[in-house]
């Protein structure tokens, strides 16, 4: 009879199976079975398993009063409760958390799905081994492989107590840590979007991703970034909770009604719940258990674009993962080996890098721009990833230290510079690492004359470069203290800081890539360093370059559009399909808006082994990469600039350049007056001359420009003006800003020299 009684399950209903949505069972009738001994109690018991599409669901309800069962010789009365149950979705990284799911009926992954997944293979092959050391934040810190993975499992649990959701946005605004870290990899782990910011953005850029993305939380760096932002956040938008990374909440001036949790009490809370549930099934809530989807969004990244709007860039867990398992083609790191990290994380490029890293058991050291130099000395790190600047102020510390030095050691050191860059060029040609565009391949013959009129005089040169080495370069080497490679990216490398370092013996491999694709796409080899170009395409990427107004397909050596196609390219811009359109596609080819060419293909020569690298001319589109890897719109500064009576047309400058630079072509006239009347020179004055002119200018620039976040410093004076017939503008009176950078190369390269 009770078999015939207990028929409790009548329905099974779901919502639409998303992330953030609510899945509800209707149990008709439901039974409660309680003991005569004590009636007081009720027993729910229900036990049943039901398949959502490809979603396992699984109920783990606590039993108040007896455990169990109970004695079925004792009466006991049916008590039959109609009731509607919600059964939550919880996302989970299927291989980082088979602890909790395995034996359990949840899908279980024997390979990286998300990104997450990759701190189980860590801490189960590099264990004890030192994952990475944060000396500078209070309190410092130092983390294993297993300490790391427990504290991100704890902080991603913790994040789901405090009411973290799938598929929901959760900024972090918040510069380079350990914590940054766990953060960020805590959030991926619940299945929610991270949104990335550093703390040096203005209020109005915070408040706008934040609004723009839909966010519903926030972790912050500190409490002297949440103070700065509080005002303007707490009035104008919703937050479920605020996590805060370092110090503590004491600190905070106000936060209204909104939660507040340290860094501390989100593991404690996500420890206790993760203890609890694998103690005890009957502790767990009912769950419907999700495995994250390889095409699942993972993170978004806001980027300027031509029109000066910051986009969301939409990157998925198969994006990243792509770069997780290709780096190490382009950086061989072992288990051992020592990183030096000081960029942004919130930039594509340092993230990418930390997630492949990671995964070959390396230790990461975190520094700043302010303790790079002593720390390069002290931790003698085996590689450094960075942007251009950083290997630009190098250089010229390097330069500054020789031309201090006393005579004799300063002649010393410049000769054998002079002989180890000659040398380097001559090993270049016979290893088959010259560049060139020339399409024509060269005789057998020829290629062999050449090769050896290379070899012997590299041999001759061998015996200077190595006395060298020995007397200038290992001090050097010493201070700078990269014993492995130097990794450049975000912005084009100088060539003369290229060859310098080439010269005394310290690698670095230049690299090319976008926010939009994750970011790397292109890096030169460890082995096949060609100086002069990006190197070869990242596995499973395609590049092409076409005509920037037919869309023709160029040949290798032809310069055009770059275009690339692959698994690291974007899913879109986040609520901006128009702006997608126009980067991005039907067949996926993501336009780059650089100019580059394509090296040929010869099998025999100098550059034999150079065929199908990338190398990169500029930028087509107007946005204007700095070598500290930061994009600058110079539109708006132009349009400021134009205000000034004295200026008649301006081209901001400073592509793969420390700071931006103008070329001006003055209204000579308001020029003169204005000089006049500042008393700058005499009333019967008829002419300016170039110093006085551009000290003119200088202020006007600084009086029209002040406002912004860049400011213009070096400017080239021109005297034509630019027209539509010498073709550097269009027919609709708009400066073709590649043109006048094109036909002033030689002077642009003389200016920043000057001011170097």
């Amino acid at each position: 009879m009770l078999g015939a009684l207990l028929n409790p399950l009548s329905s099974v209903s779901s919502s639409p199976h998303s992330a953030n949505q609510m899945a509800t069972i209707s149990l008709v009738p439901k039974f409660i079975l309680g003991g005569s001994s004590d009636c007081g109690q009720a027993l729910q018991c229900l036990f049943f398993r039901s398949k959502f599409r490809s979603t396992k669901v699984f109920h783990h309800r606590p039993c108040h009063g007896r455990r169990a069962g109970f004695p079925l010789s004792r009466g006991f009365r049916v008590f039959c409760q109609s009731k509607t149950e919600e059964v939550q979705i919880r996302k989970y990284s299927p291989f980082l958390e088979t602890a909790l799911l395995d034996g359990n009926g949840a899908s279980v992954a024997d390979e990286w799905q998300a990104v997450p997944d990759i701190w189980r293979t860590s801490a189960e092959k590099y264990g004890d081994h030192v994952a990475l050391t944060d000396p500078y934040h209070d309190p410092p810190s130092s983390m294993t492989y297993k300490q790391l993975e427990q504290e991100i499992l704890d902080f991603s649990e913790g994040l789901r107590i405090v009411g973290a959701k799938a598929a929901e946005k959760i900024a972090l605004f918040a510069d380079n840590s350990c914590r940054w870290l766990v953060a960020d990899q805590g959030i991926m782990a619940t299945g929610a979007i991270n949104v990335v910011r550093g703390s040096r953005s203005s209020v109005e850029e915070l408040l706008q991703i934040y609004n723009h993305s839909e966010s519903v939380a926030l972790a912050v760096d500190s409490p002297e970034l949440f103070n700065r932002i509080a005002e303007a956040f707490c009035s104008k938008v919703v937050m479920k909770f605020v996590v805060l990374l370092w110090g503590e909440k004491s600190s905070l001036s106000s936060h209204g009604n909104i939660p507040v949790f340290n860094y501390k009490e989100i593991l404690d809370l996500g420890q206790e719940s993760r203890k609890r549930m694998l103690d005890s099934n009957d502790a767990r809530p009912y769950y419907i258990h999700e495995a994250i989807d390889s095409n699942d969004i993972a993170t978004l990244v806001y980027t300027s674009g031509t029109t000066g709007n910051p986009k969301g860039v939409m990157l998925t867990h198969r994006n990243l993962l792509h770069q997780i398992r290709n780096l190490w083609e382009y950086v061989p790191a072992e288990i051992g080996d020592r990183f030096l990290s000081m960029l942004p994380p919130w930039h594509a490029y340092e993230r990418a890098s930390e997630y492949f890293i990671f995964t070959c058991g390396v230790e990461q050291v975190y520094t700043t721009v302010k303790n790079l130099k002593d720390d390069l000395r002290h931790y003698q790190p085996n590689y450094v990833i960075s942007v251009p600047l950083v290997y630009e102020t190098l250089y010229s510390g390097i330069q500054k230290q020789i031309s201090t030095s006393s005579t004799a050691r300063k002649l010393i050191a410049l000769s054998f510079l002079r002989i180890s860059l000659a040398y380097m060029e001559f090993k270049r040609i016979y290893e088959g690492t010259y560049l060139t565009r020339n399409q024509k391949q060269p005789s057998y013959y020829t290629s062999v004359a050449d090769w050896w009129w290379a070899r012997i005089v590299a041999a001759i040169l061998w015996p200077l470069h190595v006395l060298g080495t020995i007397l200038v370069y290992s001090k050097i080497h010493s201070a700078i203290g990269i014993s492995k490679a130097g990794i450049s990216g975000g912005g084009r490398l100088p060539s003369h800081v290229d060859n310098f370092f080439e010269a005394i013996g310290v690698k670095v491999q230049n690299g090319y890539g976008l926010t939009e694709t994750s970011p790397v796409i292109a890096a030169r080899r460890p082995n096949c360093n060609v100086l002069g170009s990006v190197g070869h395409p990242i596995r499973h990427t395609e590049f092409r370059v076409v005509d920037s107004e037919t869309g023709e397909v160029l040949p290798p050596g032809s310069s055009g559009i770059v275009k690339v196609r692959g698994p690291p390219v974007m899913k879109g811009y986040y609520k901006n399909s128009g702006a997608t359109k126009q980067v991005l596609d039907e067949d996926g080819w993501l336009n780059t808006g650089d100019i580059g060419w394509i090296a040929p293909h010869h099998s025999t020569g100098r550059s034999r082994r150079c065929g199908g690298i990338v190398v990169l001319e500029g930028r087509a589109k107007d946005t204007i990469v700095l070598s500290t890897g930061e994009n600058v719109e110079p539109v708006e500064l132009e349009e400021a600039a134009i205000r000034s009576s004295l200026i008649q047309q301006i081209v901001v400058i400073g592509q793969d350049q420390r700071r931006l630079g103008a070329i001006i072509v003055p209204n000579k006239e308001e020029a003169l007056l204005a000089a006049k009347k500042l008393s700058i020179v005499d009333a019967n004055v008829s002419d300016l001359s170039k110093d006085k002119l551009t000290g003119l200018l200088y202020e006007e620039l600084r009086k029209w420009t002040s406002g912004y976040s860049f400011q213009i410093g070096p400017i080239m004076i021109v005297d034509e003006p630019f027209t539509i017939d010498s073709g550097l503008m269009t027919p609709t009176m708009k400066i073709r800003r590649d043109k006048v950078v094109a036909q002033y190369k030689e002077q642009i390269d003389e200016l920043y020299q000057k001011k170097s």
